[in-house]
């Protein structure tokens, strides 16, 4: 009997189900793996089309400038993309993200060592430079403190308000420094240039905020000095922003082949297009980069480095080298400020 009962179970489970083909198992696994695609496309879609502009040095319009700005960041999205897209084993998306995380990293390292050529000619002045935005006045008593610590030979001043000149004017010794040139105005509209060296006058930049400009005497050279500030590319001031860059291209260029310092909150970085053409215009490189500060964020100071971006820039001409850059935290100021050191080299 038991063997005729194993037998029967034996053709019972000859006639049970068969196994579950690929088609037939639960779909669980595939449904994840769709979720982690579509949101790894999703992820992808910003960085995209914002790497693309940067790589065809364009600004677009909104929000691309405004995301430009911001190009560091845009690693963390696209990193996340490819981990989602090997989740998902799809291989044209692992493809895609990793391309777009590769060309993001190019563009955001450091884009000057500080090895950069050195004029030949020996070197016949030291001049230190701080540029300081105090968001209308409200940062002028740690931009007096910085003054009084450093001792600058030339300084630039942007959003320096009525409380901003009214302290310059105060609590800066004419003794210490007998050239200025100061606009005042109120809230962002007011800017000031402080030098030892004597100052003439030029014609600086027409803008909407002041933007002057004069020509320092140092070690026997005429030198530009040309203060920064355009208005900033806010979305419905986008066309306002590329007529002030533009206007800033137009003097560096004018000025090329002459010595020149181009300083301030230029509200643009290296990853526009608008910036970059001021310095080919002008063969004009950036200090804070030539020091090694090259992606040390100098706005918004709310947020902690190395989050932020660098707007604030010192810009020499081919006639200077730089033995220091570094950026001070400020306080009430949403900006820090740079501080450069730089040598003026004799050249033919």
């Amino acid at each position: 009997m038991d063997s005729a009962i194993s037998t029967a179970a034996e053709d019972a489970g000859d006639q049970a189900d068969p196994p579950l083909d690929d088609h037939d198992r639960p779909r669980g696994g595939s449904t994840g793996r769709r979720v982690a695609g579509w949101a790894a496309v999703l992820l992808l879609i910003v960085p995209t089309v914002v790497v693309a502009c940067r790589a065809a040095d364009t600004d677009l319009t909104t929000p691309i400038p405004q995301l430009l700005a911001f190009l560091p960041w845009l690693l963390v999205p696209a990193g996340a993309a490819l981990l989602l897209m090997v989740l998902a084993r799809w291989v044209p998306g692992m493809i895609w993200a990793a391309v777009v995380l590769a060309v993001t990293g190019w563009f955001v390292r450091p884009y000057d060592t500080g090895l950069a050529d050195r004029p030949s000619g020996k070197v016949i002045a030291k001049v230190e430079v701080l540029t300081s935005n105090v968001e209308f006045g409200n940062g002028t008593k740690g931009l007096l403190a910085l003054i009084e610590r450093e001792r600058p030979d030339l300084v630039f001043v942007t959003e320096c308000a009525e409380e901003c000149s009214r302290g310059l004017a105060a609590e800066v010794p004419m003794a210490d420094y007998p050239y200025r040139n100061v606009v005042e105005g109120k809230l962002a509209f007011g800017s000031a240039i402080l030098s030892k060296y004597p100052l003439r006058k030029g014609p600086g930049i027409e803008s909407t905020l002041a933007m002057p400009g004069s020509v320092a005497t140092i070690a026997g050279r005429e030198v530009n000095v040309q203060l920064a500030h355009p208005l900033p590319p806010v979305p419905s001031g986008m066309d306002d922003w590329r007529r002030e860059l533009s206007r800033m291209r137009e003097y560096a260029g004018e000025a090329k082949g002459s010595p020149g310092i181009f300083a301030g909150d230029f509200n643009a970085g290296q990853d526009h297009a608008a910036f970059r053409r001021i310095l080919d215009a002008g063969g004009l490189r950036s200090a804070a980069a030539l020091g090694g500060a090259s992606r040390t964020p100098s706005w918004p100071t709310m947020v902690s480095r190395p989050l932020g971006t660098q707007i604030d820039h010192v810009l020499i001409s081919k006639e200077f080298s730089v033995r220091k850059a570094r950026f001070v935290e400020l306080a009430d100021t949403d900006h820090r400020a740079l501080v450069t050191e730089l040598e003026l080299h004799e050249t033919r």
